[in-house]
């Protein structure tokens, strides 16, 4: 069982840059690949960014988040990071780190939130105008 805790959320404001982070524990955190999801009040919870499993030479990310946004994982500190540059009102969510359902499985560059299966608590982003 992997056990995911999220945090770095905060209240910015346009342009400002935060930086998330995401600690895993209870299982292989190198096999596994990873990713940020968001989720906006009254919107659907949504893809955000990926990287793949050990080196975390492939990455994925959507539209309106690349160039600004850049996903990274240090394994040997079993932690995810997601730096988020140059942030606008339209960031504003909570987001989610999760983790692939299977060790090892094939990485997706446009991963659905039924590939992961084990989510983090969820830490608030929030910038303003």
């Amino acid at each position: 069982q992997v056990e995911l805790t999220d945090s770095g959320g905060g209240l910015v404001q346009t342009g400002d840059s935060l930086k998330l982070s995401c600690s895993g524990s209870g299982g292989t955190f190198s096999r596994y690949s990873m990713g940020w999801f968001r989720q906006a009040p009254g919107k659907e919870r949504e893809f955000v960014a990926a990287i793949s499993w050990g080196n975390g030479n492939n990455r994925a990310y959507r539209d309106s988040v690349k160039g600004r946004f850049t996903i990274s994982r240090d394994n040997a500190k079993n932690t995810m990071y997601l730096q988020m540059n140059n942030l606008t009102p339209e960031d504003t969510a909570v987001y989610y780190c999760a983790s692939h359902r299977y060790p090892m499985g094939a990485f997706s560059s446009d991963p659905r939130r039924a590939d992961f299966a084990f989510w983090g608590q969820g830490t608030q982003v929030t910038v303003s105008s």
